[in-house]
């Protein structure tokens, strides 16, 4: 609860009194308990993710309608496709690295990332391998991992759309 008042307010101080501020504060519970579900079990549940990127998807387009709204609905739609596509084609070539939940969830970041633009999506893809490889490599530092370790992905995934979103003062 904590974590989620402090992400909500630093959000509302990144992203401004903008129409699109709604939708991270009303995905962003969900998205912790996503984070947190992954690390605990290394599992993206479906209960979850695909209820999350409809409910993206159909309060981005009804923010779409606003006349303060700052970003695009069609980009957005073509994030989610851009953003899964690429994370379902490393599936594909790996699929003991990326699981399918990590395809599912990358609807819901290409959404929210794709609507701010084509450099907020790649800043956040770039941002989430970023923090998975450092997650990654401050576990091997404490001695937790092995070679053969599956690291979970989310976390990273969505900390890499959310610092995309802080450090770039989207709005």
């Amino acid at each position: 609860m904590a974590v989620t008042s402090l992400l909500g307010a630093v959000l509302a101080h990144a992203i401004g009194p903008q129409p699109e501020l709604a939708v991270w504060l009303l995905i962003t519970p969900p998205a912790i308990a996503l984070a947190a579900i992954d690390l605990a079990v290394h599992r993206l549940p479906d209960a979850v993710t695909l209820p999350l990127a409809v409910t993206t998807a159909a309060l981005l387009g009804i923010t779409a309608l606003l006349p303060t709204a700052q970003g695009s609905w069609t980009r957005a739609l073509l994030g989610a496709v851009a953003f899964a596509g690429g994370y379902f084609a490393l599936f594909l070539i790996s699929p003991n690295g990326i699981g399918f939940g990590d395809v599912k969830l990358a609807l819901t970041i290409g959404l929210v990332l794709g609507w701010h633009g084509w450099d907020a999506v790649l800043a956040g893809a770039f941002a989430g391998q970023l923090l998975a490889v450092l997650h990654g490599l401050v576990l091997a530092a404490a001695h937790k991992t092995g070679r053969k370790t599956q690291i979970p992905f989310g976390p990273g995934m969505l900390g890499g759309a959310y610092t995309t979103v802080l450090l770039a003062g989207i709005s």
